[in-house]
């Protein structure tokens, strides 16, 4: 690769995929596992290293989605409970149309309201049903039904407008995989 290596490309991500290492070199093999690498296959390539390599990915991407799907995701018809202070709300999800990261807490933007939460972004968007909740960038998550407008922005990312008016930028990376989600 041209101007960096595989393992400074990885810490660049804001998420890791599964990588599989093909190389030339042996050293780096250790490395490669402590950045959590599937496979490292050494040039040149043996047909049937290469085919072990590829059906572990299959099955490790097999276990994360079932794994995902028995976890118990909250759609937009669950609701939640939410104290601040004094306040107490049952909040319906549909009414959620934004969480942003403030730290290892969550604000909860509902109705008029923008309480903290005693949860982390990450450990949200592990609970929220990605078909209703796409994570745009590292400080948000939206709601997708209160997404009212979609415009390009600078350097391929996008910008997104909420019915409530917030206007919220989608990362290059995320804009991707944003497109690609709610394409035909």
């Amino acid at each position: 690769m041209p101007g960096k290596n595989g393992f400074e490309l990885l810490q660049e991500l804001e998420r890791v995929p599964k990588v599989i290492f093909t190389t030339a070199f042996d050293e780096y093999a250790l490395k490669a596992f402590e950045v959590n690498a599937l496979d490292y296959l050494l040039k040149p390539i043996d047909g049937k290293r290469l085919s072990e390599a590829i059906n572990k990915l299959k099955q490790n991407i097999t276990t994360q989605k079932t794994q995902k799907e028995d976890r118990n995701l909250l759609t937009d018809k669950d609701q939640f409970f939410v104290k601040d202070g004094e306040k107490c709300w049952f909040v319906k999800l549909a009414d959620v149309r934004l969480f942003e990261s403030i730290g290892n807490y969550a604000k909860v933007y509902f109705d008029n309201y923008k309480p903290l939460i005693l949860k982390s972004l990450n450990s949200l968007e592990e609970r929220l049903d990605e078909r209703y909740f796409f994570r745009v960038n590292r400080k948000h998550i939206v709601n997708l039904k209160w997404v009212e407008k979609i415009e390009s922005y600078f350097n391929g990312g996008l910008l997104l407008e909420l019915r409530s008016g917030e206007k919220i930028e989608v990362s290059r990376r995320q804009s991707v995989k944003f497109r690609e989600m709610m394409s035909l």
